[in-house]
């Protein structure tokens, strides 16, 4: 089946699944650079932020990785949702063992955790602002192990890697996409 949740009907299912205000900014950070990706691979931004923005929707209310992201694939399944869009919200998770065999797959993945490490390099700065957040920022506190010590950088490089995209170039697709919400975010 191809049903694919519109741009609406995705935020409503977010809305409905998520209370936590900064886990819907992650789901917005990870659209945005989901949507700065889509036309590289000459995808549809729609389709693949669509993706990014329910990649963690049952987190909430299932943050255990035996039942995260499953659970929220297993209902999307029961919505007649395309199994496109639930092997691309299962890709961004490396314990549920899907293989990236699509662009879409490697984004996903290649972008998840980078969002995390670059709001928190925003929260550096004096301003807390996206707009002050640099390559060179992102790259710095990057070898600062004890910073922002849950994201997984390893995560970061292999899928760069499997995109075959240099690492500045993708901290730098995400940082521009994500400058572009930085409203939202309130960053």
């Amino acid at each position: 089946m191809s049903k694919w949740p519109t741009r609406e009907e995705s935020e409503k299912i977010l809305d409905d699944w998520v209370a936590n205000n900064n886990l819907k900014k992650h789901a917005w950070a990870v659209e945005a650079a989901m949507r700065a990706y889509a036309p590289k691979y000459g995808a549809d931004p729609g389709k693949w932020g669509v993706v990014g923005l329910l990649h963690d929707f049952d987190y909430e209310k299932y943050p255990d990785l035996k039942d995260h992201p499953f659970k929220g694939a297993e209902w999307l399944k029961d919505q007649g949702y395309s199994q496109e869009l639930i092997e691309g919200i299962l890709a961004h998770a490396e314990h549920a063992h899907i293989t990236r065999d699509t662009e879409l797959k490697k984004v996903i993945y290649a972008v998840d955790e980078l969002t995390g490490l670059i709001i928190a390099v925003a929260l550096t700065r004096p301003s807390k602002k996206l707009s002050d957040v640099t390559v060179e920022a992102v790259q710095k506190k990057w070898k600062e192990k004890s910073f922002a010590a849950g994201v997984d950088r390893q995560m970061i490089e292999k899928g760069a890697s499997e995109l075959g995209v240099p690492l500045p170039e993708h901290i730098a697709i995400v940082i521009k996409a994500m400058q572009g919400i930085c409203d939202r975010l309130g960053l």
